[in-house]
């Protein structure tokens, strides 16, 4: 029986701040390079494209990983 490979994940943490209740992630999609932030508050979470000063979305480029 062969092995299954498992698939590269999709999205890489760039910076994470953790309190007790609270927690900061900015993830990396590696495959759009599309910066997210992603933000958790007890039961409670959200997740949106991290935006630059113009409203655009950041991106990180494979060059500046």
């Amino acid at each position: 029986m062969k092995k299954r490979e498992k698939p590269a994940e999709r999205f890489a943490v760039a910076y994470e701040q953790q309190t007790l209740t609270k927690s900061f992630e900015i993830l990396v999609d590696r495959e759009t390079g599309v910066n997210y932030l992603f933000y958790l508050n007890g039961y409670g979470g959200g997740l949106t494209p991290l935006l630059d000063e113009n409203g655009r979305p950041v991106v990180t480029l494979p060059e500046d990983k």
